[in-house]
């Protein structure tokens, strides 16, 4: 599988980019609900982690296979698979990490559906809007683009769970890319740091789904 995914401009409707969903399935129809979002010409894409620490979280993975949902993997779908393919302090980890929820599931089931739906969430995506590209990642992008499609092991890793930009404020734009949007760490409000857009705002917490059209990223 190709570790980015590339979309063309959205011809007949609108994108929109929606923050970390962590199992909050009714607070991401409602957001949709919204935007009176169309999934006959609409696409929304997602920054990661659909599931943990939320009831609904089974439902947010389905979502993966929706026609008009196009998500990158995060974090937590990391964590899942390690724990349902290796068990014993790896599932310890996803417990603690919000993976409670699929002790009330079928665990066979849940690791069938997490593998199928691993295929249909690469690492990044890119999306052509208005004439320019944004690109996507759970939570940390290289400094260029284009090392997206040759990372390794530790460029994956920094793409689930990279961190060192917001906490150290860097304002350096990525370059290659004309914005990058990420979640993964819970702020506020949806923050700039340089062209990266950060923009989740803690579903599972404070109630706020971030859901954004992504002509608001370039405005």
């Amino acid at each position: 599988m190709s570790l980015i995914q590339k979309h063309g401009q959205n011809m007949d409707g609108r994108d929109f980019i929606v923050g970390d969903i962590h199992g909050q399935y009714d607070l991401l129809l409602e957001a949709m609900a919204r935007v009176d979002f169309d999934k006959a010409k609409d696409r929304l894409f997602c920054v990661g982690d659909l599931i943990d620490r939320g009831a609904d979280s089974f439902k947010c993975l389905s979502l993966a296979f929706e026609p008009w949902f196009f998500g990158v993997r995060g974090n937590h779908e990391m964590l899942a698979i390690d724990a349902l393919e290796r068990g014993g302090s790896a599932e310890d980890l996803w417990m603690i990490n919000g993976g409670t929820w699929a002790i009330t599931e079928n665990m066979i089931e849940v690791r069938q559906i997490l593998r199928e739906a691993l295929k249909y969430l690469p690492y990044a995506r890119q999306v052509e809007v208005s004439g320019q590209q944004v690109g996507i990642v759970h939570a940390e992008p290289p400094a260029d683009w284009s090392q997206v499609e040759m990372a390794d092991d530790v460029g994956k890793e920094e793409m689930v769970w990279g961190r060192t930009r917001i906490k150290t404020r860097d304002t350096t734009p990525v370059s290659g890319i004309d914005a990058v949007v990420v979640g993964h760490t819970i702020l506020e409000q949806p923050t700039w740091l340089g062209n990266v857009f950060y923009i989740d705002t803690g579903a599972f917490q404070t109630g706020r789904l971030t859901l954004i059209n992504a002509r608001e990223v370039l405005a």
